[in-house]
């Protein structure tokens, strides 16, 4: 019986040192899934073959007396924003700006932390919502809610890219120039040998049913002012490297849509600067795969 006693002592005392019991700390919210959001700017609908070639496995028809050396195409009216997509209450309305941050964890909201260099809890706060809502806003990302949406996560991934984009060594270190395609993290760029010449910038490529083709092609048809057989849309700075397959410009977002037919879309400026840095019979290599595609 004494020692029954005793033992409950130092039960006792022990429970007593070990203090209050933990209160349950309530679960992160669950981060929106890319499938439940819609764009945070409403707009009118784009069309779908808009900015490219019609038919990925047709050779590009140059009208006579037309040459690479064409006239500038024209300019974006105005430079051009990219849209997040977000929680369908967290809509912004057109010519409105976003008042106040928001609450929501986007998708990407640990890829934003890291990269921010805020603690790596998956879990939207106050502070990473000012510091996701200022590199938004730096990248001209609207509505800049702080919202770790797919395109803030695409952007995040561009600039994790810019110190060495082969890391990984996918591309093969040529002495020729070599434009290095990337499907899986949607970003090409330059390289001859090791040294990158041209700096990784977004593309878009094919969407679904219209991937763009992978392997190891060389540019055989450089068109400055191009414009599409079929849906007579313009192509700016087409640079042909398989059959139809061109990396060349786009006017609309290019965070926007599913994807291309099957060329690689750049911006009109990317493809611009991209066109000053590759020649005729430069390499294009292309891998990975599309994320959804």
């Amino acid at each position: 019986m004494k020692r029954t006693f005793s033992a409950l002592l130092v039960c006792a005392s022990l429970l007593v040192v070990a203090g209050p019991p933990a209160v349950a700390v309530a679960p992160s919210p669950a981060a929106y899934a890319v499938s439940d959001l819609v764009p945070g700017i409403p707009g009118g609908p784009r069309r779908a073959e808009e900015g490219d070639t019609p038919d990925r496995a047709l050779m590009p028809r140059i009208p006579q007396g037309r040459t690479a050396e064409d006239p500038m195409p024209r300019r974006p009216r105005e430079r051009q924003w990219h849209i997040e997509y977000v929680p369908r209450s967290e809509v912004v309305r057109r010519g409105t700006r976003a008042s106040s941050c928001s609450r929501s964890t986007g998708p990407y909201q640990r890829q934003a932390e890291r990269y921010l260099r805020r603690d790596v809890d998956g879990r939207q706060s106050t502070g990473d919502c000012r510091a996701i809502r200022r590199f938004q806003q730096m990248h001209r990302i609207a509505p800049a809610t702080g919202f770790a949406g797919p395109v803030t996560g695409a952007v995040v991934r561009l600039m994790r890219a810019k110190k060495d984009p082969n890391r990984a060594g996918h591309c093969p270190e040529r002495p020729e120039r070599t434009a290095c395609v990337d499907l899986d993290r949607q970003l090409m760029w330059v390289q001859q040998g090791e040294q990158v010449i041209f700096p990784p910038v977004a593309i878009r490529s094919g969407r679904p049913t219209m991937e763009t083709r992978t392997g190891t092609y060389r540019i055989y048809l450089r068109h400055r002012s191009h414009t599409s057989n079929l849906y007579h849309t313009p192509m700016p700075f087409a640079q042909f490297f398989d059959r139809g397959e061109a990396l060349h410009g786009v006017y609309e977002d290019i965070y926007d849509g599913p994807g291309s037919h099957g060329c690689v879309n750049l911006t009109w400026t990317d493809a611009r600067k991209l066109w000053d840095v590759l020649k005729k019979s430069d390499i294009v290599h292309v891998w990975g795969r599309k994320p959804g595609v």
